[in-house]
This record gives C-alpha cells, sequence and structure tokens, in this order.
C-alpha cells in the first residue's frame, strides 16, 4: 500500500497510447510510482505493431489505456482492431480524453468495446482504480474461459480413455489427456493384479529406451498404491524419481497422482515435472485426480477383459487340435489354421474340426455367434456334441439338426453357423449341409473357383433344414472351408469380401499349406475376429 492509502498491483503491464508527449509522460508516472510496467506509444499504428510484437512473444501487457484523439486513427477505430483480432480480443482497453465529453462520446468508446472511459486530467487515485478494476475484470473473464478450456480439455481426455481397446491405449490416452492440461510432458502406468506395468507417455522427449528406469518407477507407483484406495497426489524429489523419464538427462521432480480401484487390484498414475519454483495450481492437481479416477474406472474392465481373453484363447487351444496333432483320416490330406483376433478384440467362437465317421471323413467349420469366454465355451460344446452324434450318424443335415436341437435346449438364447462336408474318399463324393455359414469353395485344377451353392438357417433356430447340396472332388481338386473373421471388413459388403476370397484362391499356387498361407497373407492382418480355416484334399 502506498501511504495515501492507494494499493500496488505488481506485476502489470500497461500500453499507454497517447500523441501529446507531456501527456503521455504524466500518466506514465502515475502508473509506473503505482508499481505498474509502462510501455508508452504515440499512435494508434505504434500502438498496433507493439501489440503484434508483443503477441509473438507471448507478453501482450495486461490493458491499454487509448487516447481517443490519436492522429492516424481515433482511439475508437484502434479499439475496433484490437478487437478484431482473437489472439488480443481479451486485452482490456480504456478510453481517455483531455476534451470535454459528452455522454456520447463514452456511449462511443464502450460500443467500439472499450471497457471504460477516463476524462483528464484525473486524480492518480482515479487512473489507478480504474487500471486496476479493468485488469480484475479481463482476469475474472480470462480465468473463467481457463476453467471452461480445462473442463473441455478432461472431458474429451476421459471419452478417449473409455474408448480404449486394450490397457496400453488406455495408457497413451490418459498421457495425452494429462499433458493437455498440465502444458507439460506427462507419462501414465497403469499396472493390474499381475503387476505388469502398461506406459504412455506424451509431449516426453526420454533418454533411449531403459527399462530398468521404467520398471524401478512402475514398483515406485505399485509401492505408493500399496494399501490405499481413491486418489492420491504426492511429490516424488528427482533422486527418487528416475532421471530422463520426461527429458533425456534431466532429473526433475515429478508429482504422482496415483488413483486405486476398490478392491485394491488395479492402480493408475499420471506423472508430470514439477519445478520446484513453480506455484502450485490447485485447479490443475483436482483435473488430474478427476482424471487418475476415471482411468482407473476404465482399467479394470480392460485388465479383467485381459484375463478373460487368455482363458478363452486357451480354451480354444486346448480343443482346437493343432495342425501338426491332427488325426490321420485315410484318404484325404487336411490342414488347419487358427488365427485368434487381434488383442485389442475379444475372441470369438471359431472352430474346425476333421473327424472319422462310418461313410468317410466329415469336416466342420463354425463360429459360435458373439464373443468372450461364454462363446468360446459353447465352440467346445458343440464340437464335443458333433464328435459324439458322428459315432452312429455320417448325414451332414442329421447332425446339423441334432446340433440346432442341443442349442435350443442348453442355450436358448445362442446361435451359430456351421458348414458341414461329408467327404467320401473312394469315391471323391462330397456331401454339404450349411447352416448361415460361409459355403465352402472348391478349388479346380487348372485356377477355377466356385462356392458350392448350399445354405441353410443358423443352428439355434428350430427352423427346417434342406436337403444336403451335393458335389464330387477329383483327386486334383481342393476344398477350403473358412469362417468369415477371415474377409469381413467393416463398411464392405459380405459379398463383395467372398468374390475377393474366390478371386485369390483361384490364383493361390497349388498346395494345401500353401493356399492357407496365401490367404492369411491376403486377409488375416489384424482381423477383429477370429479365423478357422480347413482346406482338404483326397488323398
Amino acid at each position: 500500500m502506498y501511504a495515501n492509502g492507494t494499493q500496488r498491483t505488481p506485476g502489470t503491464t500497461v500500453l499507454v497510447v497517447d500523441d501529446v508527449a507531456a501527456s503521455r509522460y504524466a500518466m506514465g508516472a502515475v502508473l509506473s510510482r503505482a508499481g505498474h510496467q509502462v510501455v508508452p506509444v504515440a499512435s494508434g499504428g505504434e500502438a498496433l505493431v507493439e501489440l503484434d510484437v508483443r503477441m509473438r512473444d507471448g507478453t501482450l501487457p495486461d490493458v491499454a489505456l487509448v487516447d481517443v484523439g490519436l492522429p492516424d486513427m481515433s482511439g475508437f477505430e484502434l479499439c475496433r482492431r484490437v478487437r478484431a483480432r482473437p489472439p488480443m480480443a481479451a486485452l482490456p482497453v480504456v478510453h481517455f480524453s483531455a476534451a470535454a465529453t459528452a455522454p456520447g462520446d463514452r456511449c462511443r468508446g464502450l460500443d467500439a468495446g472499450g471497457d471504460a472511459y477516463l476524462t483528464v486530467p484525473a486524480e492518480p487515485q482515479e487512473i489507478q482504480a480504474v487500471v486496476r478494476a479493468a485488469v480484475r475484470g479481463a482476469r475474472r473473464s480470462t480465468g473463467a474461459e481457463t476453467a471452461v478450456h480445462r473442463l473441455t480439455l478432461l472431458s474429451e481426455a476421459i471419452v478417449t480413455v473409455q474408448a480404449a481397446r486394450c490397457p496400453r491405449e488406455l495408457a497413451a490416452a490418459a498421457a495425452e489427456g494429462a499433458a493437455h492440461l498440465t502444458d507439460s510432458p506427462a507419462v501414465v502406468f497403469v499396472i493390474g493384479p499381475d503387476g505388469e506395468p502398461h506406459r504412455g507417455t506424451a509431449r516426453c522427449r526420454p533418454a533411449p529406451a531403459d527399462s530398468g528406469a521404467h520398471q524401478a518407477a512402475a514398483r515406485l507407483v505399485t509401492r505408493l498404491a500399496e494399501g490405499r484406495t481413491g486418489v492420491t497426489s504426492t511429490v516424488v524429489p528427482a533422486p527418487l524419481w528416475p532421471a530422463g523419464m520426461f527429458r533425456a538427462g534431466v532429473e526433475e521432480d515429478a508429482r504422482l497422482t496415483v488413483a486405486t480401484a476398490q478392491d485394491g487390484s488395479t492402480a493408475v498414475c499420471l506423472a508430470t515435472p514439477v519445478r520446484r519454483a513453480a506455484i502450485t495450481d490447485p485447479a490443475a492437481d483436482g483435473l488430474l485426480a478427476r482424471l487418475a479416477q476415471a482411468c482407473a474406472l476404465a482399467a479394470e474392465p480392460l485388465l479383467l477383459y485381459r484375463v478373460e481373453r487368455h482363458v478363452a484363447l486357451t480354451l480354444q487351444h486346448s480343443f482346437l487340435p493343432q495342425p501338426h496333432k491332427l488325426p490321420h483320416l485315410p484318404g484325404v490330406d487336411i490342414v488347419v489354421r487358427y488365427v485368434p483376433a487381434s488383442r485389442q478384440t475379444e475372441i470369438g467362437g471359431d472352430f474346425y474340426a476333421a473327424l472319422r465317421t462310418g461313410e468317410g471323413v466329415l469336416t466342420a467349420v463354425g463360429d459360435v455367434v458373439g464373443h468372450s469366454l461364454d462363446a468360446a465355451t459353447v465352440m467346445v460344446e458343440i464340437r464335443h456334441a458333433l464328435r459324439a452324434y458322428c459315432v452312429a450318424e455320417s448325414d451332414p443335415v442329421v447332425l446339423a439338426g441334432r446340433l440346432d436341437r442341443m442349442l435350443q435346449q442348453y442355450h436358448p438364447d445362442v446361435t451359430a453357423t456351421v458348414c458341414l462336408a461329408l467327404v467320401d474318399p473312394g469315391s471323391g463324393r462330397v456331401r454339404i449341409a450349411n447352416a448361415g455359414h460361409i459355403p465352402p469353395l472348391i478349388l479346380r485344377d487348372g485356377g477355377g473357383a466356385e462356392y458350392v451353392d448350399a445354405c441353410g438357417p443358423l443352428l439355434g433356430l428350430g427352423l427346417e433344414r434342406p436337403a444336403p447340396t451335393e458335389r464330387h472332388l477329383a483327386p486334383t481338386d481342393r476344398l477350403l472351408m473358412v469362417t468369415d473373421g477371415l474377409i469381413e471388413t467393416r463398411g464392405t459388403p459380405l459379398e463383395t469380401s467372398m468374390e475377393q476370397l474366390r478371386t485369390a484362391a483361384a490364383d493361390a499356387p497349388a498346395g494345401l499349406d500353401t493356399l492357407c498361407d496365401v490367404l492369411l497373407g491376403c486377409f488375416g492382418r489384424d482381423r477383429e475376429d477370429d479365423i478357422a480355416m480347413l482346406a482338404l484334399r483326397l488323398g
């Protein structure tokens, strides 16, 4: 406080625009004594140049005092030009004039975007009070805009986190969100019950990959999360935080915002660098806490899904015979492939089977509708039921009917597709029953390929089934059966994908292994569904 009771506002920069040197000096003296930094200019053009330079440097003044009677443009016009440029639009402008002013002049100033109007000469206390009021109003407005902006960034970050398909995607999304909220580098760790850390970074320039540093940071996060629930925040000094995590070769304190699930099984940590001289921003800390909490809630089902996916994949691998362990079936050569969905998607119920029956060899490729462990479990039941039924029955239509009734009886809410082909190795006769599945392809010697015209309703609906479709295989022909995971693509009609498969199969080199490998190379990368494939020829 000054001795006369006026209040200092340190650190405020005031642009004074006045063409009269003595007036600029007098106004500057009053403001300087109040603790302001004064930037004097003599015209509207000079003011715009000065503001352009400061805008590029990020040092715009806090307020502008503008004489309305400038030589090159009026103060009102200068204000309009400032308001028309978004980066400067928030700059508070106070008009002043030494001439007698009518109410209409004050109205013109306010209509042009001014925040106040002074008549000079004025008492120093009045000038200082008007400047303080203009700065205070601008800061309140800027603070509100900053809060709205941060809340918008938080909402966008939470939406991105909730859309993550795996823990690594979640960590990367959370790191981007934390970096935007704090305008600094960010490292995020997501740690599940198995202790495996999933890391994401944003705006970091870390040292070359150092798994030891990452593991040390993850162990520190795990210790901080032990025995705690909810969200906690702490600053870890540089000696305890691995160097170079945010910037190569730089030791920095780290603010860790750790959110732990209620059961303590999942922890999420948002790490951002802290400058020791910096002032803590409670608003930013609160937003980070909310982001960390949202990440912990989103991480739980993702980590649980990883466990379930592993169980489902293990189940399928356990019950689907591996290619090198296929049973020997006299009279035919068979090659199979099974490719699980990409790690970001759920395991489905795709399967294949090759069984000996009283009338030949029964092959099957099918898919339980839906995903997850339930689908894999029903797949196992269908395969076992098919093995049991074909001991006494070979007709593919009869077998499809029995599988249909089994689903209705024990899984009334489940449907499945399956294609069954009964091959007589001696004659080459093939009888095919199709239950809502992609029909098999027959590849003829010489490069031709055609789909077998075989169709029928899905399993589980209890609908009547058509008679089997019959075809004949020559010794040089190949029979190909696949699930739709090989070719189904969002936005592409299934008919188009099937034609692409037919063309690729027709052009594939001879041989069963080569056929399967070529088709997987063409269609089977980063698929959102499992792929089961079986290729056969007479042996």
